[in-house]
């Protein structure tokens, strides 16, 4: 079972960064193939950045959890595995995906089903927006 578990876990490590990669790519692929764009870093530098920044800090995580596992490991006078390793790392990266997507996913359902006054999520800016529109137009007659 343990095995199935690192199994899974290394394909889900792979396979979401790999496709977010992929997804990335096709999309400028795609950008240039229909509007001729040579300016790849001017439309794209938002998730270009954003992907590195993921990769940098997933690699920093990766470097800074390798440490303490090779510590831990020696504390116990047993010798540092990397698939044992990987599975660690892998349990601990998909338990901080899921607390993200939860927050984000809470965010976004709260955002939805409630306002903050003046909040840049909430819809009464908009409204007194067009309400202030409204009267402009009435006060000058158009």
């Amino acid at each position: 079972m343990a095995t199935l578990f690192g199994v899974l876990t290394i394909l889900v490590l792979v396979l979401v960064p790999g496709y977010l990669i992929w997804m990335l790519i096709k999309t400028i692929q795609d950008e240039r193939r229909s509007q001729h764009l040579r300016r790849v870093w001017a439309n794209f530098s938002l998730s270009i950045i954003l992907c590195i920044l993921f990769f940098v800090s997933w690699g920093g995580q990766a470097v800074s959890q390798w440490r303490e596992f090779v510590q831990d490991q020696r504390d116990h006078n047993q010798p540092a595995e990397a698939g044992e390793f990987l599975v660690d790392f892998g349990a601990s990266t998909l338990e901080n995906w899921q607390s993200e997507f939860l927050q984000l996913f809470s965010f976004v359902v709260l955002a939805a089903a409630f306002i903050h006054r003046g909040s840049s999520e909430s819809r009464d800016s908009d409204d007194r927006m067009e309400q202030m529109l409204k009267e402009i137009k009435a006060k000058i007659g158009a």
